[in-house]
């Protein structure tokens, strides 16, 4: 799977209990089961990535993990709902927990290779985060490098990678940060 990662956990992710259910791997037509469905995946994907500290995924090669597909049952969700799903969470109703990397007419959309960004914490969140952990050892005025904010154990309790730490700092200088 094309992901960025940073570290790996020591416990295992725990699939939520929807997860064993054959219904949940095909987007429901009724529209309230089917927004409780997206918002279910949502929850199920940014849980996921979080636990495997994901911060990219390419939806292609994501299909056939466990993200996506649960052999027990034999069912997987299908690639058009895989990427209803993340268009969803990259609509305003969705949380803007996703953001696609490829763009196709000059627009966000899943494109050809169906990259997107999933933020199980969106990057306000990481700056605010990040600003308290700056207070917390203080470190306010200091200056830090990349590596120490990203490598850092207690910088976000969570780590985080590069890209993201890069469009922290857009946050941060957009709001002169105050986010904390």
């Amino acid at each position: 799977m094309a992901t960025t990662a940073t570290t790996t956990t020591d416990t295992p992710y725990k699939f939520p209990p929807h997860y064993s259910f054959p219904p949940f791997f095909t987007l429901q037509p009724v529209a309230a089961t089917r927004l409780s469905q997206l918002s279910s995946w949502s929850a199920h994907i940014q849980a996921y990535c979080r636990a495997h500290r994901l911060f990219q995924l390419s939806l292609i090669d994501a299909l056939d993990t466990p993200l996506f597909a649960n052999q027990r049952l034999g069912k997987r969700l299908a690639l058009r709902d895989a990427r209803a799903v993340l268009d969803w969470m990259c609509s305003e109703d969705g949380g803007r927990r996703a953001e696609w990397l490829d763009a196709k007419d000059g627009k966000k959309s899943a494109g050809e290779g169906g990259r997107c960004w999933v933020f199980w914490r969106r990057p306000e969140e990481w700056a605010a985060v990040l600003e308290g952990w700056v207070e917390g050892t203080g470190q306010r005025g200091v200056v830090l490098t990349l590596y120490e904010i990203v490598e850092s154990d207690g910088t976000a309790d969570q780590g985080m990678c590069l890209c993201v730490c890069v469009r922290v700092f857009g946050c941060l200088l957009r709001c002169g940060g105050k986010y904390g």
